[in-house]
């Protein structure tokens, strides 16, 4: 064959075959799992030969993508993926986390509703699985789940509200059936374009991926856009704000800036972004959202470039991630316009109009020694 005189279209035709192995094209035999190599290149019956060889990877891959739409947008697809999941996982009954599971996909969807209309077209199925690592996916079909580890490692329900809106980003974007038939290798195309893999082996296969892809969240672009959807869903809610650096600062001091520590985890592949770049990316979310008025740093929070707090340590919280937590009630009081009012004190509570700003421990300064401080300076 003269390479020199192919037509570009013809040259692709070939770059797509002989990307994966799996079947050739001879004269007009169906494809077979041992027929093709490189070596075979010569029996392709030419041109004509090589172009039907593009044609039935393209036919391969339009059937995975048709079965992967199936999946996750059919009610048979949707109910077949939460079955597999619920057996392959388990099921944890436990009522109170159940309760609030519900009551916080239950807010985080009307959040979502607000800035995208289409979670109406296929609303979450979810439940609580009894794994004990600190984990949750959304997978194809907006079928999502929550690990109890996950309820059972963060302060507060805010928190874990990060966490839960960070799965339905990748969820309103897809981002699991994209991943799916992105990651479809060369083997499995083969598989499918020779009709050696179909019916309920096809189904399966694609719903496994789709499970592994859900639990290693595998592409670091798209974890950022799930990190930046979950703070635009949770300025929808009254969700503390500052729970996103928090957690984030929880995971930094448990496990260290970028380790799994042998974990299933949902927070840091090694291609992820790393716990510090996670956090510092929603304190910048939480300046912005104050209008520059407030930040925080090393445990000390900041209004108006001046000193107002280092919040103690309590129980099991440090006091750099409870710092965050007081940093997003400033930038919720100063974003709804509350700094105009005077700042009281309502029992241990420190007060900014309306808002709660942080109420004191045994070890932190008086509310009213902070109060007069926040008064001064805000």
């Amino acid at each position: 064959m003269d390479w020199k005189k192919a037509s570009k279209k013809t040259m692709m035709a070939v770059v797509l075959a002989t990307s994966f192995t799996g079947f050739s094209m001879i004269a007009q035999q169906p494809a077979t799992a041992e027929a093709f190599s490189l070596g075979n290149l010569g029996n392709l019956g030419g041109l004509e030969g090589i172009a039907k060889m593009g044609q039935q990877f393209a036919e391969a891959k339009a059937k995975l993508s048709a079965e992967i739409d199936v999946l996750n947008t059919t009610e048979d697809g949707r109910n077949y993926l939460m079955n597999s999941f619920q057996q392959k996982y388990g099921v944890d009954n436990d009522p109170a986390m159940n309760q609030r599971l519900t009551n916080m996909m239950q807010v985080m969807t009307s959040a979502i509703r607000q800035v995208d209309s289409s979670i109406d077209d296929k609303p979450y199925r979810y439940f609580l699985n009894p794994d004990k690592s600190f984990n949750a996916f959304c997978s194809m079909g907006h079928v999502m789940s929550v690990n109890r580890g996950a309820f059972e490692r963060v302060s507060c329900d805010d928190e874990l509200a990060f966490v839960v809106g960070h799965e339905m980003g990748h969820g309103q974007k897809d981002h699991t059936a994209k991943s799916v038939l992105k990651s479809a290798d060369k083997q499995l195309l083969a598989q499918i374009a020779s009709q050696s893999l179909g019916g309920n082996q096809l189904t399966d296969t694609i719903c496994n991926m789709g499970m592994n892809i859900s639990m290693a969240h595998s592409d670091k672009g798209r974890e950022w856009e799930a990190d930046n959807l979950s703070w635009e869903y949770m300025t929808h809610t009254n969700y503390n704000l500052g729970a996103g650096a928090a957690v984030w600062q929880r995971m930094l001091e448990e496990y260290g800036d970028n380790t799994q520590k042998g974990m299933n985890l949902w927070f840091n592949p090694s291609d992820h972004p790393n716990h510090a770049a996670r956090r510092d990316n929603y304190v910048k979310k939480l300046e912005a959202y104050s209008g520059k008025h407030v930040t925080a740093k090393n445990g000390d929070v900041f209004v108006n470039g001046k000193k107002f707090v280092m919040p103690a340590a309590q129980e099991n919280i440090s006091s750099e991630e409870r710092s965050y937590l007081v940093m997003g009630n400033l930038a919720r009081a100063y974003h709804d316009g509350q700094n105009k009012n005077a700042v009281t004190v309502k029992g241990n509570t420190v007060m900014m109009g309306s808002q709660a700003i942080m109420t004191t421990n045994a070890d932190d300064e008086s509310a009213q020694t902070l109060a007069d401080r926040l008064n001064s300076i805000k």
